[in-house]
């Protein structure tokens, strides 16, 4: 009896196995008719729609099959809201040519073609070839030095074609800069319009030098620097060091000068690039030709939107100037970050002037939406000793 309770336990075990066996392959073959029947009808992923327009407008600028483009730059510094258009053709593989124009309610106007060679010596050089022509209608001049009044406003106008080139070349690839730059332009000062009074009427030529002057200048600029930033229109990390020497020289030999600016930028990033604390510090400084002026239009001045935030364009004016900023810079996400910053900047009839002392500064709070390597649109709130003002710009403060 022992013999057979074994002989059927040991059948009910090899039937129980070949179940478990036979079951075991059925969910295989089932898995596998799962996975065919997927496979079937596998299709890539659809974008939504977001991000088909996202893709449109990347494929567009990337091909080069967008040629109408806004432009946004004013004619000059304090001219207000902007309107414009551009149109861009490829006159080869890499080379374009971008016509543009500007024009604001205030009535200042800009009109300019551009040649643009992005990929010379084996793509460690550009050029850029400029022309055109611009007016601005009422330019701000509060008189000279630190201690002038807001409520000294005047205003001036002034028109000007110009012509120039400038090339700029890599010798270590993107680290070493080299730039030089060729203009002929005339300046064309007037009177100026809108509610302030218009300079002449409380200005002379011996009080502001230059006073209705129209000097055709050729202006030569040459650049020695280092550049590690990622982008000059916006980066994280990286910095610019270098030092420009300008030499106008007037036709008539009346108002020629020389100025050097010297610049010094630094991005550093902080949890990887989360967060980053950038810091600028940019001197002017300008030198007479023998016998010769230089026009007060053509002083260093701080434009406002980009230095001294809380003042407005040309509020300071003289012979140098100086300017220190800091930011700390925090990303909300791909496409935008904030900031908060503090600016200080002073100009001086004498260059020992520039010191830290009298400086005027301010303090205040901005949001950039910007791409990989630009920055369409600032928008920035920031106080001074003279109050509130809103800033809006079309490129990176620094």
């Amino acid at each position: 009896m022992k013999r057979y309770a074994a002989v059927i336990t040991l059948v009910v075990v090899l039937q129980a196995g070949a179940a478990l066996a036979q079951d075991a392959a059925s969910r295989v073959t089932l898995i596998e008719q799962a996975e065919q029947a997927k496979f079937d009808v596998l299709k890539p992923a659809q974008p939504d729609k977001a991000e088909a327009y996202v893709a449109r407008i990347s494929d567009a600028l990337l091909s080069g099959q967008m040629h109408w483009h806004a432009f946004w730059q004013n004619a000059y510094s304090g001219g207000g809201f902007t309107v414009g258009a551009g149109y861009t053709r490829f006159v080869g593989s890499y080379n374009m040519l971008d016509v543009r124009g500007s024009i604001t309610p205030s009535g200042y106007k800009r009109l300019e073609a551009e040649f643009i060679a992005p990929d010379l010596f084996r793509r460690r050089g550009s050029l850029s070839v400029l022309g055109g022509w611009r007016e601005a209608t009422q330019v701000a001049f509060y008189g000279f030095g630190t201690t002038s009044k807001k409520d000294d406003r005047v205003n001036y106008g002034f028109t000007q074609p110009y012509l120039g080139a400038t090339l700029e070349v890599f010798p270590t690839r993107k680290l070493f800069v080299l730039r030089g730059h060729a203009e002929v332009s005339q300046w064309n000062q007037g009177s100026g319009a809108g509610s302030d009074p218009s300079i002449e009427t409380a200005y002379t030529a011996a009080t502001a030098p230059g006073l209705g002057a129209a000097p055709i200048y050729l202006h030569t600029a040459a650049t020695v620097g280092f550049d590690s930033r990622t982008a000059r229109g916006y980066t994280r990390r990286g910095g610019f060091y270098g030092v420009t020497v300008h030499d106008y020289t007037d036709r008539d030999k009346a108002f020629g000068f020389t100025q050097v600016d010297y610049d010094a930028i630094q991005h550093i990033p902080i949890l990887r690039e989360a967060w980053v604390l950038a810091f600028r510090a940019f001197a002017q400084t300008t030198y007479d030709k023998s016998g010769q002026q230089i026009p007060f239009f053509m002083m260093p001045s701080f434009s406002g939107g980009s230095d001294l935030r809380a003042y407005g364009s040309w509020r300071l004016r003289d012979l140098n100037s100086l300017l220190l900023q800091g930011e700390w810079r925090a990303e909300i996400n791909r496409f935008v970050e904030m900031a908060l910053f503090y600016d200080a900047g002073k100009v001086a009839a004498s260059r020992s002037d520039l010191t830290l002392h009298g400086m005027k500064s301010d303090y205040g709070l901005g949001f950039r939406f910007h791409g990989p390597i630009t920055t369409p649109l600032r928008i920035e709130v920031a106080k001074g000793n003279e109050g509130f003002v809103l800033n809006f710009s079309a490129s990176q403060v620094f």
